[in-house]
């Protein structure tokens, strides 16, 4: 409901069930935080193609993904410590190589949404 500080700050007449009705679906501010959080990991171009390489190939060592992305190894291994801090990559070693790939709960909608589509969207 709106009060009488909101009325006082618009001119026009205040829809107060659209008020109500995006009030309750917005996210809270901690969960915009933690939502602006994940995707700002992923707007870097590196940390972007590395998540894509790991989607397609399924795990990757840093030297691989290197040469793969076209990028150093320590850019590579930069975005790999950002991504595991942020659940979104996880390792498996064997023998002296350390794999990488996407944690088991990334989410699908996100990598077909952010990954394939938007891509898509970007090259029209």
């Amino acid at each position: 409901m709106a009060t009488m500080s909101d009325k006082a700050q618009h001119p026009h007449p205040i829809d107060a069930e659209r008020v109500a009705h995006a009030k309750a679906r917005v996210p809270s501010a901690e969960d915009a935080g933690r939502l602006t959080s994940l995707l700002s990991m992923m707007a870097d171009p590196v940390r972007l193609r590395l998540i894509y390489a790991l989607d397609v190939s399924e795990e990757l060592c840093v030297g691989d993904l290197a040469i793969a992305l076209e990028v150093s190894e320590d850019s590579v291994s930069y975005a790999l410590k950002l991504l595991r801090s942020a659940g979104l990559v996880v390792t498996r070693k064997q023998g002296r190589v350390v794999f990488n790939r996407l944690a088991e709960d990334f989410p699908e909608p996100l990598r077909d949404h952010c990954l394939r589509q938007l891509v898509a969207i970007t090259r029209r």
